[in-house]
């Protein structure tokens, strides 16, 4: 820096000490190239008038600036895709959940239904039981109740079905080489398990394949269980459509492959058919082995 102040080069040397966000961008975009004594250099570059005063400064600055970057990270594509498929398995269990009790209390009110011929409806489980307990008449308070609760597991079960929508249609720009081998809805539970795009980048891939199988994974570390195979992953029909005695193998073959595709997504960003490729390959040399058995 011949013929320069040290001073020009320091976060403060155009920032305001009553104003956090300025010293914040400057703390993220400036540099220099060896340190310096800064509480002396902002003292001479104007921006305060004691030294004493550069800490208070530098602490309110670093702060802001980290709040901001807390704040991008959390407002980030990836970490809303991460959201969106919790919310997802929120509303899911929720709606079960209440869907199981309104068969219930409606089984116990059917037999005094007077609309339709059959007054005793056997109602199907689950969510289809909700919906067709949503569209009786009401006729008693209990039965007002029971619709209302029906409804509401109905409503959750089209905010699941819009919430999956929704991770399906941005993974694939999140993570396209993750959400293509993994599908959109098991990319999404990789990353929120991984905690984001980056960590799931920089795990191995045996820890990949046992992410969402930590509690049978402890438990194996403490002596009281086997080593789990897999974990989410089991979902995808490599793993769970393979025979038994070569799901450990279809299991490692998946999930090398999705480290492999998370870190090319993050550093990356481009889509590459042969990785793809390769994972098809070495799954139907696995599958070849049934054949023979």
């Amino acid at each position: 820096m011949s013929g320069q102040n040290p001073g020009d080069s320091g976060w403060f040397r155009y920032g305001d000490p009553r104003d956090a966000e300025s010293a914040a961008t400057a703390i993220t975009e400036r540099t220099a190239e060896q340190p310096q004594n800064w509480p002396a250099e902002a003292v001479r570059a104007g921006f305060l008038a004691h030294e004493d005063e550069y800490y208070d400064a530098l602490h309110d600055a670093t702060v802001h600036a980290t709040r901001e970057a807390v704040q991008t990270r959390e407002t980030s594509s990836g970490q809303q895709l991460q959201h969106s498929v919790a919310a997802m398995d929120d509303a899911e269990r929720t709606a079960n959940e209440i869907a199981e009790r309104v068969v219930e209390w409606a089984g116990s009110l059917a037999d005094g239904r007077s609309d339709g011929d059959d007054r005793a409806p056997d109602l199907p489980g689950g969510v289809d039981g909700a919906h067709a307990v949503a569209d009786w008449i009401p006729e008693t308070p209990a039965e007002e109740r029971v619709v209302s609760l029906a409804e509401r597991a109905v409503d959750l079960d089209a905010e699941r079905a819009a919430l999956r929508s929704f991770v399906e249609s941005h993974a694939p720009a999140v993570a396209p080489n993750l959400a293509e081998m993994a599908g959109p809805v098991l990319a999404a539970r990789l990353l929120s398990l991984a905690g984001g795009l980056e960590s799931l980048a920089k795990k191995p891939a045996g820890t990949v394949q046992v992410l969402g199988a930590e509690d049978a994974l402890f438990a194996h570390l403490r002596g009281r269980g086997s080593s789990p195979k897999h974990g989410v992953i089991f979902t995808h029909e490599y793993v769970r459509g393979t025979h038994p005695e070569n799901r450990g193998s279809a299991a490692r073959a998946l999930a090398g492959k999705l480290a492999i595709a998370a870190r090319i997504d993050h550093y990356s960003g481009e889509f590459k058919q042969s990785v793809h490729d390769d994972l098809t390959e070495r799954m139907a040399t696995i599958r070849d082995r049934e054949v023979g058995e």
